[in-house]
């Protein structure tokens, strides 16, 4: 007759038998040079084992806080055969918990913790004494901004929730705590204000979070990408940020935020179009001064997507479009180029793109001068090779110069992607073809959503109200009003008494 399988080493429970616990973790962890193995005398007659992963724990607190109490323990108890709890031994570390079985043993080795086996006892003692060398605070890379604050988050998930509890200080700010990942055991956080939040987009959330079977998370990208509403639209449908204010702006208008351990970019959901084209800094600056440069953002977005096309369109399909003095001096620039106009449109965007990744991936002293140096250099022998047309490097140019206005990094690179079937539609119809394909776009952007939201909301369902903060930035003290779609249940961030313009005390 056979016998029942044995349960997995993970269910199998903590024996009294100390020799037979130190051989099991010795097993469990067989082959891992960073494992730290420490025998200790607690009491005349009895022993305990001490092991946790060098690199990822504090190892000065493990010194002071549990190996000098127990020796310190030790001498001044020599007359005690035994002691209960490793308390008794003075150790006076906080967070303390205790595990069963070995699946409670391997998750805390694992998630930075120490773990105590003691002779006669069936339960771990276990120790949370994160740490190890990770990057401190500095200053955000990839959202500068001139006015505001310049503390960023960093790849330990514990100090990016401690920097927004530093920016929202109530306790209805949520953080809920997921592991996923079957290998990688990736800590994430869900973080949301309890009361702006609607709740069902946090449930609908956290379901699509527990859903997730992956052997591992190593980004918060890989999140993104599992949870998003409409994974094949080439637009982001949430956005990320490595600044604490956008996140914390961001929860106080009804949003919710993914934090994943490792990574210094949080996920910020639902979000709109119109939230991708806002920065930080438009909150910092005085309204007519956001509105200016919002005004010049819009503006160059318009002209980073169909700038290419129409010069194709136009000098391809509709010449009579352009003064004469104008279409007689591109077509005497355009006169030896052997290639059409759609070809060396491409030619000149595939080859700036290249430029502009060949700059990101070099080493920040090589890379700046790659780029500029690749792109006159390259630029100018075109020209003078007659390859392609001087009014085409300047085109060219533009566009590019114009997608750096994007504020969001994925919403540019969906602008830069959009751009090519503009252009090759724009050199197979002329205008009918940018017309098609502009609504093609606009088609697909009414249908998308972000976590149920409307892409478009506030335009497309039109809201009144959150027109004071889509297209212009209205006065502080006008948008009394969080967005119509995020915070329903509360949707009134100032009180209606302050509503108007501040003007000083009579007298001065």
């Amino acid at each position: 007759m056979l016998g029942l399988p044995s349960p997995p080493i993970e269910e199998e429970h903590i024996q009294k038998d100390l020799a037979r616990n130190i051989e099991m973790a010795k097993k469990i962890f067989s082959d891992s040079s960073d494992m730290v193995y420490r025998d200790i005398q607690v009491a005349q007659d009895q022993k305990a084992f001490l092991f946790y992963i060098e690199g990822i724990v504090d190892s000065q607190e493990i010194e002071s806080q549990m190996l000098k109490p127990f020796i310190i323990g030790y001498v001044e108890n020599e007359d005690k055969k035994s002691i209960d709890t490793p308390q008794n031994s003075r150790v006076s570390l906080l967070q303390a918990s205790k595990g069963t079985t070995w699946g409670d043993v391997i998750t805390a080795v694992i998630n930075a913790s120490v773990v105590l086996l003691m002779e006669g006892s069936n339960e771990a003692q276990i120790f949370n004494v994160r740490g190890g060398v990770r990057r401190s605070v500095e200053e955000p890379q990839t959202e500068s901004v001139i006015r505001g604050p310049k503390e960023g988050f960093t790849e330990t998930i514990r100090v990016n929730t401690a920097l927004i509890r530093f920016k929202i200080k109530t306790p209805k700010l949520k953080m809920v705590s997921f592991v996923i990942g079957e290998e990688t055991k990736t800590d994430v956080v869900l973080s949301y204000i309890d009361g702006l939040a609607d709740p069902k987009q946090i449930r609908d959330v956290t379901k699509r979070l527990k859903d997730i079977k992956i052997d591992g998370i190593l980004e918060s990208g890989y999140i993104e990408e599992l949870i998003e509403d409409h994974p094949y639209s080439p637009f982001p449908q949430m956005q990320y940020s490595e600044r604490p204010d956008t996140v914390a702006a961001q929860l106080l208008e009804g949003s919710f935020a993914i934090l994943v351990d490792g990574t210094p970019f949080v996920l910020i959901g639902p979000v709109s179009l119109w939230q991708l084209m806002q920065a930080s800094e438009d909150y910092y600056e005085r309204f007519f001064i956001s509105n200016f440069v919002r005004f010049l953002r819009y503006i160059f977005v318009l002209i980073a997507i169909f700038l290419p096309g129409l010069y194709i369109a136009v000098l391809t399909y509709h010449q009579d479009m352009l003064p004469s003095t104008l279409l007689l001096s591109v077509a005497a620039a355009r006169e030896a180029i052997p290639f059409p106009l759609l070809v060396e449109a491409l030619m000149m965007e595939v080859a700036f793109e290249a430029l502009r990744e060949a700059g990101i991936r070099l080493p920040k002293t090589v890379g700046q001068a790659v780029s500029i140096l690749g792109a006159l250099v390259i630029g100018q022998a075109a020209v003078e090779a007659r390859i392609v047309s001087a009014p085409m490097v300047i085109i060219v140019s533009l566009t590019g110069i114009a997608s750096f206005t994007i504020p969001r990094f994925n919403l540019a690179i969906t602008v830069r992607l959009l751009r090519f079937p503009l252009m090759i539609m724009a050199g197979t119809l002329g205008l009918f073809g940018i017309v098609i394909t502009t609504m093609w776009i606009l088609v697909h952007l009414s249908q998308l959503t972000s976590f149920g939201i409307p892409y478009l909301s506030g335009i497309s369902p039109y809201y009144k109200k959150d027109q004071k903060d889509i297209f212009v930035r209205a006065p502080w003290w006008r948008m009394i009003h969080r967005p119509q779609e995020m915070a329903k249940d509360n949707n009134q961030r100032m009180k209606e008494e302050i509503n108007g313009t501040p003007k000083p005390e009579k007298g001065w």
